[in-house]
């Protein structure tokens, strides 16, 4: 069995996490994901202010709190954290273990950046191009000694991927072991979403301080997710199912060593705070790499108007009518969003507040600064009753584009660098599958016909909710086998489109994941042009899951 444990989830995740991982029980390898399509972009703005930068320095930071501790009790480290710079933070590693007077050895995983090639990819003003890489690279350094392995871009999962590689010998035809590590590594990646942290039904467990998990890995690519004795949270077959439902789409999940069948996945609970992943199969991985392409977009500016009270929506109308008068000059694009906290399902208005949200963008800064703060502010004596703004508005910023593209896997170099210097070329998988998708499973037996209230899906329902680029995934999961059957049937696209208004213009894909007793919708292009264009109220769909489980419907009683 291998013990591998997370102790980072995003750039600016809780800094002790490194020594309560370490402290609190046994571990064979320790890894931290760092990286986001964000992350990128802020990484990249590092390394155009000061070349030597690019890389998550808070790992740094915690590496010094907790680099004996990690040697003492021989605990392999495996971090993303090199960012846009692995030679870098490795260097700096070095520099670190002079001063503290620990010896370490040191492996980098290189290759995905693609700034070198930026033309190939037609995008103006790039500031960063990265391939997905998968876990071979960390394997290999691994089994070249190193206690520590920093990359750059590589996929999620393969931290943890890489380390089992390096410990059970798996080839490129394992196949079901890899998609089981990949699926097991899916489920660590975001930290303490995995166990209870962002958890739909937060309130049946200690949610103060949730722990970080953990997964016994095993030979045949199986695995227990758990956590460390005493920390707060919990594991349970919910908790993981809402992680592997977070930023996921359809049943095959794509990656550069193997596409595991997220359909294929078995959960079972194995006791307190411990539940058995098993049943994964692999094929092939697709003859492609994603590539992520971070550039700057143009300007943009918001303001936040408060609404109180009564007429809410001829309020909203009022101010909208007042900045398009305003504006003699308006910027390309003017998006409104008006977030109520009344109910939305209420048969008359109620008394209400309400966030009326402006984002404006435009490639000239001019257009969106003080012309459209000045415009915001001069109605405050001006405009609807209760007038006022959560903050005046600034001057206007650059924002960020993400976007994703596809190369040939075997046009993209993949290097392990050892911590004797050795460079060792990973080569592509020797065996590759098109990505296609997998025909939907039959529907379950629907639940019998039986009287029926209005009230919140939530309570029969948990979900999670995410962002890929411009698209958001919504993975709603059933609470029991009679809660599945009504799930499967009731919950469709147009059932969808009707609780969640702002989807019906756009591509809507179902997909059904029985056993998971879960649907998981792909909404594409609801976030724009991604995170940093923070073109949506909620930018990164992270509310989007709770926002549907308030929404009202015919429920079954006997579900309630």
């Amino acid at each position: 069995m291998l013990r591998i444990g997370n102790a980072s989830g995003f750039y600016g995740d809780r800094f002790g996490a490194f020594r309560e991982m370490l402290t609190g029980g046994p571990l064979d390898v320790l890894t931290g994901d760092y990286l986001a399509e964000l992350t990128m972009l802020i990484l990249a703005r590092d390394r155009l202010k000061d070349p030597e930068l690019g890389y998550a320095r808070t790992f740094l930071r915690q590496l010094a709190d907790c680099l004996a501790l990690a040697r003492e009790r021989e605990v392999k480290i495996v971090v993303n954290a090199g960012g846009l710079n692995p030679p870098q933070l490795a260097e700096a590693i070095a520099e670190l273990s002079g001063d503290l007077g620990i010896p370490v050895r040191v492996g980098q995983v290189v290759g995905d950046d693609l700034m070198p090639r930026a033309a190939e990819f037609g995008r103006p003003g790039l500031l960063a191009a990265n391939a997905y890489l998968g876990a071979q690279g960390i394997a290999e350094c691994l089994r070249g000694g190193a206690d520590i392995v920093v990359t750059g871009r590589v996929t999620d999962a393969a931290l943890v991927v890489g380390p089992a590689i390096a410990h059970y010998g798996w080839g490129p035809q394992d196949l079901d072991e890899l998609a089981g590590a990949v699926v097991a590594g899916h489920v660590l990646e975001c930290g303490a979403q995995a166990t209870g942290g962002n958890f739909a039904f937060f309130t049946e467990l200690d949610a103060t301080r949730p722990g970080f998990p953990i997964a016994e890995l095993h030979a045949d690519g199986s695995c227990v997710i758990t956590k460390h004795p005493g920390t707060g949270g919990a594991v349970t077959t919910e908790t993981v199912t809402a992680q592997l439902l977070y930023e996921t789409g359809g049943a095959r999940y794509a990656g550069p060593d193997v596409t595991a069948r997220l359909d294929s996945v078995r959960l079972t609970a194995d006791g307190p705070d411990r539940v058995r992943i098993d049943g994964v199969r692999g094929e092939a991985p697709p003859p492609t790499l994603k590539v992520g392409l971070n550039r700057l977009g143009g300007w943009r500016n918001e303001a936040v108007f408060v609404l109180t009270g009564l007429d809410i929506e001829a309020k909203s109308a009022l101010v909208q009518r007042q900045l398009a008068a305003a504006l003699t000059d308006p910027p390309a694009e003017l998006r409104w969003t008006l977030a109520r906290t009344d109910h939305p399902d209420a048969d008359t208005e109620q008394t209400a507040s309400a966030l009326l949200h402006l984002t404006v963008r435009d490639p000239d800064a001019g257009r969106v600064g003080r012309a459209v703060s000045a415009a915001a502010v001069e109605l405050g004596l001006a405009s609807y009753p209760g007038f006022h703004l959560t903050a005046l508005p600034g001057p206007g910023s650059p924002y960020g584009v993400f976007e994703a593209a596809h190369l040939d896997a075997k046009g993209v170099e993949h290097t392990a660098v050892l911590p004797d210097g050795l460079r060792i070329a990973v080569p592509p998988p020797p065996a590759v599958r098109e990505l296609l998708p997998v025909p939907a499973p039959p529907l379950p037996a629907p639940l019998a016909a039986g009287p029926t209230r209005r009230a919140p899906l939530g309570l029969v329902a948990g979900a999670r909710s995410g962002d890929k680029g411009g698209d958001a995934n919504l993975g709603v999961w059933a609470r029991s086998e009679d809660g599945w059957r009504w799930l499967a049937h009731t919950l469709t696209v147009d059932r969808l489109r009707e609780l969640l208004p702002e989807t019906v213009e756009l591509t809507v894909i179902r997909h059904l994941l029985p056993n998971l007793r879960a649907v998981n919708f792909t909404i594409e292009g609801l976030l724009g042009e991604g995170v940093a264009a923070q073109a949506r109220f909620d930018p990164q769909a992270k509310a989007l899951g709770e926002w549907l489980r308030s929404r009202h419907l015919d429920i079954p009683e006997a579900l309630l």
